[in-house]
């Protein structure tokens, strides 16, 4: 892992997404989704009525993230990841549906990382405490769905330089095992 960063366009295209590998470090441009727990539990909901999901959700790569209030001026207020595990439960029927990447922090569960690895999807990790960074390269916002979660509604967002890590790519290699084990022989 070095300094240089890949460029990743988003939505993710299958191709270049099996390229990557855990450790890289990427820069995402593109257009992602923002949603939480309570959205992506309505979203699952939606999913179990044989309902449409308020976004086309194949490719897409969804951030883990309820933005701060923007202040005069800006496009969107701190945007740091929140713990992606809280995610988990609902995860697998969206990487089933088409789902490529996650950006978020912190582990993911088994059933998560067994459906990146049937269907072909992404675990980016982003810096926990960076959110004023990150939002800078917010360069575009549109809540799309569910207003009344408040910084929990999904939103349209527009990156340009996003910076990630692969934590754990489309094959289970996790940077987290990766780590632990490097650690263990250093020990």
């Amino acid at each position: 892992m070095g300094s240089i960063r890949i460029a990743v366009q988003a939505p993710l295209d299958s191709k270049r997404l099996r390229e990557l590998r855990a450790g890289d470090m990427v820069k995402i441009d593109g257009v992602v989704y923002a949603a939480r727990d309570a959205a992506h539990k309505r979203m699952v909901e939606l999913i179990e009525k044989g309902e449409t999901l308020p976004f086309d959700i194949r490719g897409q790569i969804i951030y883990y993230v309820g933005p701060c209030p923007a202040k005069p001026g800006e496009i969107i207020g701190s945007a740091g990841p929140t713990t992606s595990s809280r995610m988990d439960l609902f995860t697998p029927k969206l990487v089933g549906l088409g789902l490529k990447g996650m950006i978020g922090k912190g582990l993911r569960n088994k059933n998560v990382i067994d459906s990146m690895k049937t269907h072909g999807a992404i675990y980016f990790a982003a810096i926990g405490g960076a959110g004023a960074l990150i939002a800078r390269t917010v360069i575009e916002q549109e809540v799309i769905a569910f207003p009344d979660l408040g910084a929990e509604a999904v939103r349209r967002l527009t990156v340009k330089g996003f910076p990630a890590i692969v934590a754990i790519d489309s094959y289970g290699t996790s940077l987290y095992e990766l780590g632990r084990a490097k650690y263990r022989i250093l020990s």
